[in-house]
């Protein structure tokens, strides 16, 4: 296992091309879990995420033969970035294998660095096989994503960070992909505070450090299902399980629904954008059964595209109360329409969208269906929207 020292001499070399990351206290976090929240905000990475931290580190370590003979390595799109720009840094060739369907902005983001990317595999595991393949083929030196000491030395400075801004912190969140971040994390926080607990986060359809933890040996999962494509992991590195073994306090997992949640109060109350994989440790707020502790939640990275952004604000709404649709049928006479609108502005429920469906039930030729979608402050106003329907004798089905 790593030492601190170890650590430390890693950030000397990592400060030479991170951008400071200092914590931002939240009080809607913080409200919503009970906890003092302080956010690490990796996302503002030069990179955009914190893989930019142990990607420099190994590469900077390596001798000259191994960097004259090119790179490889495999990533969903963050360590891609930070291989790809240390490489350029230090004039290494690179070339970077990524899933299929990585998101266009971490492809391109990659390529700007001077990498070459191929494309291949579903999800992370099947384009690391593509990388080992090519690796055989042509020689290149690996940069594992996480199953890399060095690597895991590089992400283990956030801790020191941490401490150092926030020495009296209780808890640490730290999202888990294939177990580097939080293995350095976790060995360095450990070895400045032994009472510190690290907790690590995983998506639902992801969860493959959790499985390895319950089978008490490394596993890969059937599959890998999940909008955090950054941690779809479907096993994790068999050096990175011995250190989850030894450091970590607990994992939580959390639903996609749950990353809207949060990825949507995070864009509101602070104007910061993260990836679905960089909030999971905002998510795991809820699920702490601990109250009144200084958290620190890593926001990991925030690679993420418009599209994606737009899609996400969308649900989160949708996953908040924000927005209601309903659908209610109504006697097909004037003034029904009307009279629906009259109450809904009652409620202070602003409409959005309205589809007035005179076609929809063919068994009830004196009715029609009436199809609303408003926007809301939240479930209790949603459920005002219900019961004032309800007294005025409408019977409405919730859509969302």
């Amino acid at each position: 296992m790593l030492d601190l020292k170890q650590f430390q001499e890693a950030k000397k070399r990592v400060d030479e091309v991170i951008v400071p990351t200092p914590l931002i206290y939240s009080e809607a976090f913080s409200k919503e879990c009970k906890n003092q929240v302080y956010i690490k905000p990796e996302n503002l990475q030069r990179t955009g995420a914190f893989k930019i931290r142990g990607a420099y580190n190994k590469i900077v370590k390596m001798d000259d033969e191994s960097k004259q003979k090119g790179l490889i390595a495999s990533s969903a799109g963050n360590h891609a970035q930070g291989v790809a720009y240390a490489a350029s840094k230090l004039g290494v060739k690179a070339t970077i294998v990524m899933p299929k369907h990585t998101p266009l902005i971490k492809v391109e983001a990659t390529q700007a660095h001077g990498a070459e990317v191929v494309l291949a595999g579903e999800v992370y595991d099947e384009a690391y096989q593509a990388a080992c393949d090519l690796q055989k083929e042509y020689g290149y030196t690996f940069v594992h994503p996480f199953n890399d000491e060095d690597v895991i030395e590089g992400q283990g400075t956030i801790a020191l960070e941490i401490l150092e801004e926030l020495p009296d912190a209780d808890i640490i969140l730290v999202p888990i992909g294939g177990g580097g971040l939080i293995s350095g994390i976790a060995c360095a926080a450990k070895q400045i505070k032994p009472t510190i607990k690290i907790i690590g986060v995983e998506p639902e359809g992801a969860a493959s450090a959790l499985a390895a933890i319950n089978e008490d040996q490394v596993v890969a999962l059937k599959e890998a299902n999940t909008i955090a494509d950054g941690t779809a992991v479907k096993e994790i590195g068999d050096m990175t399980f011995d250190y989850i073994k030894e450091y970590v306090d607990g994992i939580i997992t959390v639903s996609d629904y749950e990353l809207m949640d949060a990825f949507l109060l995070l864009v509101e109350k602070h104007k910061l954008v993260a990836e679905n994989s960089g909030i999971l440790s905002l998510a795991a707020l809820k699920k702490l059964n601990e109250k009144n502790k200084k958290v620190v939640s890593l926001i990991s990275g925030g690679n993420i595209d418009v599209l994606t952004i737009s899609s996400m604000i969308n649900k989160g709404l949708i996953a908040r109360g924000r927005i209601f649709t309903f659908t209610v049928q109504l006697l097909d006479k004037p003034g029904e329409l009307e009279y629906v609108s009259h109450v809904l502005s009652q409620c202070n429920a602003n409409v959005i969208g309205v589809e007035h469906n005179q076609f929809k039930n063919f068994a009830r030729f004196s009715e029609v269906e009436l199809r609303v979608t408003c926007e809301t402050n939240g479930e209790k106003h949603i459920q005002k929207i219900i019961d004032t329907f309800n007294d005025e004798g409408y019977e409405i089905a919730r859509i969302n």
